[in-house]
């Protein structure tokens, strides 16, 4: 029997879907799943006669595998992951390659690749994005871990992934052990970035301009055939114009509480451990948080007082600063994740190429959208480029939007609409764009309840001092 290109571990929606899709370009897929009856029903229906064979044990499914053996994990992040490679190093041998494509944190995939590699194999942690339609027809694969296990599994990792116009794969190698699953956690914290600004524009839309749900899907499908242009902003015109069956907008019906998965959490924790300024993505993470105090949220609506959302301006005017303000704040996203990006790449030696991970979210992703291409450009014309405001074009966007941006937040906060993500976004480019924050202040405060000290304008950077402001001090 001859031997088959790639095996699988994981049968759920998404592992089905990529083995279907491998199987589609070509490629002959063994496929093997801990509950048995899984893999019988997978070739019994979607997979039968599709060039896919099943296994029913891990023996049988690592003999099926031409060498270098190339397994795919599409199992649970966390102790699963874990699990399955102790099970599977005993029966691979050495230049055999394990990839993880599930959402595991990266530090696990640095440990992962060191331990792997001790057993002379090769690891991959690959970021997978586009959901089960993505997997299906074409996702964004962002794949770290061994260096040498690149050429092997490049072929059916470009062939399987998401094209753009002009044909490029949306598939790339991004650096050693983690980058590619930390690149991953970036995207799904800009991703909540971006889902929470688009809900802001809605809610203010909703509250503020009084506008019913099928108005608001035909702005946002108009918004969408512009700058904005992306598969969030698709999607949510999509459901806006989604009717219930007696025909009323479904989304009116929808529960406003929202959970989460962890990489935004994530995200917003490596950004603390960097010192890097992720204000906007955090914010995001804590606003699903909060929606998920709803009886509290329901109590509290009863007895705190605020003013009432009475707009009597020009709506459409107001609706045209809305997509400028979601605009403006959608770059600071973006800044802030590249931001973090750079920092964790020195942190970690990746040495990440940042025009070409945007080329990697171009198609297939959650978060592709046209605005990408404008990133890859910013990074082509300097390729040693700090922070995204920095950039000729995107300095350009923001002034342009900058009115627009700052009376949207004035007016939500003037009704008491919230609008956090929006404001947090205002707020980091001020504080960006400031040339003396009142940290000299805090810095006192510290230095005279801690004595932590201070540098000082008129001294050398990394010069510290200390002052007895009380008189009642010693020496620190």
């Amino acid at each position: 029997m001859s031997k088959v290109d790639i095996g699988l571990i994981g049968l759920a929606v998404m592992g089905e879907n990529l083995a279907l899709n491998m199987a589609s370009k070509g490629f002959s897929v063994a496929v093997y799943n801990r509950t048995v009856e899984k893999v019988q029903r997978f070739m019994a229906g979607r997979a039968q006669g599709k060039g896919i064979i099943g296994a029913y044990s891990l023996e049988e499914f690592v003999a099926s595998l031409d060498r270098p053996r190339k397994v795919l994990l599409m199992v649970k992040a966390g102790d699963p992951v874990d699990d399955f490679i102790a099970k599977l190093l005993p029966l691979l041998e050495p230049g055999d390659v394990i990839i993880d494509g599930g959402n595991s944190h990266f530090l696990d995939t640095i440990r992962r690749t060191e331990l792997v590699e001790g057993r002379g194999l090769l690891y991959v942690g690959t970021g997978v994005s586009g959901g089960e339609e993505g997997a299906l027809h074409g996702p964004s694969l962002m794949p770290g871990g061994s260096p040498a296990a690149w050429p092997l599994i490049k072929p059916i990792f470009q062939a399987i992934a998401a094209k753009v116009a002009d044909g490029t794969p949306c598939a790339d190698w991004v650096g050693p052990d983690g980058a590619g699953h930390f690149v991953k956690m970036v995207h799904n914290g800009i991703e909540y970035g971006d889902m929470q600004l688009i809900c802001e524009a809605y809610h203010l839309m909703k509250e503020l301009l009084g506008m019913e749900a099928g108005e608001m899907a035909e702005v946002f499908q108009a918004w969408n055939g512009g700058e904005l242009n992306s598969y969030l902003m698709e999607i949510t015109a999509h459901i806006l114009a989604f009717k219930d069956e007696d025909g009323s907008p479904l989304v009116d019906r929808i529960l406003d509480t929202a959970g989460q998965k962890g990489t935004g959490k994530w995200t917003a924790i490596a950004a603390l451990d960097e010192g890097v300024p992720l204000s906007l993505i955090a914010e995001a993470v804590f606003v699903r948080s909060l929606s998920a105090l709803k009886e509290e949220r329901l109590e509290a609506s009863k007895v705190l007082k605020g003013p009432q959302a009475d707009f009597h301006g020009d709506r459409a005017a107001f609706a045209e600063d809305i997509r400028k303000a979601l605009y403006a704040a959608k770059i600071v996203s973006y800044a802030q994740g590249y931001a973090l990006m750079r920092a964790a790449s020195e942190s970690y030696g990746w040495g990440l190429d940042f025009g070409g991970i945007a080329l990697l979210w171009r198609g297939g992703c959650i978060i592709r959208s046209a605005f990408l291409e404008e990133i890859k450009k910013a990074f082509d014309r300097n390729p040693g480029l700090i922070n995204l405001l920095l950039d000729p074009f995107f300095q350009e966007q923001i002034e342009t939007c900058q009115e627009s941006w700052r009376r949207v937040c004035a007016e939500a906060i003037t009704h008491g609409i919230p609008v956090p993500a929006f404001a947090a976004a205002l707020t980091y480019y001020d504080g960006y764009r400031c040339q003396r924050l009142p940290a000299n202040l805090l810095q006192a405060q510290r230095d005279y309840f801690g004595a932590h000290k201070y540098e000082r304008i008129d001294g050398q950077r990394g010069a510290f001092f200390h002052t007895d402001w009380t008189g009642r001090g010693g020496s620190p």
